[in-house]
Parts: structure tokens; sequence; C-alpha cells
């Protein structure tokens, strides 16, 4: 089944907004976000350096989904993110629940760009 480029470029830009917007906004509002991190991963690194180290990471994935380059790594590791995410937060599933369908978007980008695939 051949996915269209336009699903392909909706998949991308929402699951790379997805990774680019909790950074951009941490800088402003970091308060907001690290609660999120489970608190052994907190009381490894008192203050936000955590949060603004991960959230480094949350841009270089955005950005190569973005680059729609060899995009099935990135798919890959985003929603294993995501999921972790809401692993370690079960008790926000409320606010949450988002991120289990954006996991799934980031899994579909995967399938859509597995290595072997024709026009991956």
């Amino acid at each position: 089944m051949a996915v269209s480029r336009s699903v392909d470029i909706f998949l991308r830009l929402g699951v790379a907004f997805a990774f680019l917007f909790p950074p951009i906004n941490a800088v402003f509002d970091p308060y907001s976000w690290v609660g999120y991190f489970p608190s052994f991963i907190r009381d490894l690194s008192p203050g936000l350096g955590f949060l603004h180290a991960f959230g480094i990471i949350e841009v270089a994935i955005g950005l190569w989904i973005l680059s729609g380059r060899k995009v099935f790594v990135p798919s890959v590791i985003a929603a294993a993110m995501l999921l972790l995410i809401v692993i370690f937060n079960l008790n926000d599933f409320q606010v949450l629940f988002r991120d289990v369908s954006i996991a799934l978007m980031a899994l579909a980008l995967a399938v859509i760009h597995r290595p072997g695939r024709q026009g991956a």
C-alpha cells in the first residue's frame, strides 16, 4: 500500500511539533515540565539541567523527523520516549493520553520509513 507524500508530511509535522513545543516552552516555563520526569531522574540531576538536556534531545528528534531523512530511527525513538513518559506518569494519564496517540503516529512513521521498504 502506497502512502501519499502529504500523509507522510502531516505525520512528520504532527510528531515533530510534539517534540519541538515542550523544550521551547520549557525555556520560559520549566516548572510546568520538570514534574514529568520520574523522581529517580530528578534526584540524579537537581535543578533544571536534565530538563534542558532532554530538551536538546527532543529538538534533535523533532528536526530529524522534519528533515525526512532516515525517519525510521527517530520515529522509533520518539515512540519509545512518549510511551515511557506515559508509563512513568500513569497517575497523570488524563493529561498524557494524547502521548499514546502521538506515539502511534510515530510508529506509523516508522512503518512507512522502515528499512527495505520501497519509497522509504
